[in-house]
């Protein structure tokens, strides 16, 4: 989700932001069905997500679960690694304000978790940016090792969660939760923002494994970049190939299993076998974008990647505002039209986001957030906030 970068090439910033809108218009795809389930939030994070979703549903949330949030994580890497090289580059030291970029940051998915989605990532992306900032700058082999251990941490706790999955620990309590969640989704806003407070332990949870996961993605996209996935060269293209057979081959097989092997494998499912598809993503996106000019569709998607933040915060404002009581209330309105109407509502809020970004982007060469941020952060105004 940072901001637009200086690369040596124009392909390699198509290639770039052509990923990051792929990937924010994915996440949709997963978020869009924590908004229109009726329970809202909480039927999400049930014990047994899933269990009564038919195999549309089923298939369509394999498709998207956890994949786009882990290419948004390794692109998040490569744009820390982007940003030392300009550090480098300009004679500036490293991290400096890199730490002060961070903190807006986390501001910034600080208020996006009270006032609108419980599952907001950019708080953790915030704490894994400053570690990784420390890290881009030491040998390899340092970093290699931090990037072992804390695919080491991830994977314990996966496997300790999928454990008491499979046991039964994890199976929930209490006289009908579901009727708390009923009452959440339907809640006025400013109900749903006491509820945040009140349950950020609960909601904010899912941190414990996005921090030792976003470490490991975040550091492989500093090496996948180092080692030339993004080059017009053989080797990128050795590497690329290598990617999509393991992310396609191997990932997504396996990934479809766990799909259809239960809700104990829920861990699995979401938390270690989507990273690896990520890669193969990155690679084909990288590929598409180095061997065709993008039409219609491909413009929007790389107008989404520019104002990537922005359209992160938007897709889900505009999802809450369509799917929750205190808005038009079709998640409860059209629950009997799942998984349908979820899908066409994925695709009007995608191509919303997509033509407002390409609208915008005509004007400036920032998304609106991107461009708030970048004055906070430079404590200047953007000479070149406007094109022409």
């Amino acid at each position: 989700m940072n901001s637009h970068v200086a690369s040596s090439t124009g392909q390699r910033i198509d290639a770039l932001d052509l990923a990051r809108g792929v990937a924010i218009l994915g996440t949709l795809g997963t978020n869009i069905w924590i908004f229109t389930d009726p329970r809202g939030a909480f039927g999400w994070v049930a014990t047994d997500p899933g269990a009564n979703s038919g195999v549309v549903e089923t298939v369509l949330l394999t498709l998207s679960n956890g994949k786009f949030l882990a290419l948004l994580s390794i692109l998040f890497g490569v744009g820390v690694e982007l940003q030392y090289r300009s550090a480098l580059r300009r004679g500036r030291r490293w991290p400096g304000r890199y730490l002060l970029r961070a903190t807006l940051l986390f501001t910034e998915g600080l208020l996006h978790y009270l006032l609108i989605f419980e599952f907001d990532v950019l708080m953790g992306y915030a704490l894994v940016s400053v570690h990784v900032a420390f890290l881009v700058s030491r040998r390899d082999g340092v970093r290699r090792a931090w990037m072992t251990f804390a695919a080491v941490v991830h994977l314990t706790l996966v496997g300790l969660l999928t454990t008491a999955a499979h046991s039964g620990a994890l199976s929930s309590g209490g006289d009908d939760p579901d009727a708390d969640a009923y009452r959440h989704a339907s809640a006025s806003w400013v109900d749903q923002v006491l509820t945040r407070i009140d349950l950020a332990a609960y909601f904010r949870s899912e941190l414990l494994l996005i921090v030792p996961l976003s470490t490991v993605l975040f550091l492989a996209g500093i090496e996948v970049l180092r080692a030339g996935v993004f080059e017009d060269s053989d080797r990128g293209a050795h590497l690329r190939r290598r990617m999509m057979t393991i992310g396609f081959g191997v990932g997504l097989p396996l990934n479809l299993v766990t799909a259809f092997a239960g809700p104990e494998w829920f861990f699995v499912d979401r938390y270690v076998l989507p990273p690896i598809v990520a890669f193969g993503l990155l690679a084909a996106v990288t590929e598409l974008a180095r061997r065709t000019r993008p039409g219609p569709l491909g413009r929007g998607l790389v107008a989404t990647g520019r104002a990537a933040m922005s359209c992160y915060v938007l897709q889900n404002l505009v999802c809450s505002v369509l799917c929750y009581g205190w808005g038009f209330g079709l998640a409860t309105t059209l629950a009997d039209a799942r998984p349908w109407w979820v899908v066409a509502a994925w695709a009007a809020v995608s191509a919303l986001l997509a033509a407002l970004a390409t609208l915008w982007l005509r004007r400036f060469t920032r998304g609106p957030l991107e461009l708030v941020l970048h004055r906070l952060y430079a404590g200047r105004p953007n000479r070149v906030a406007h094109h022409g």
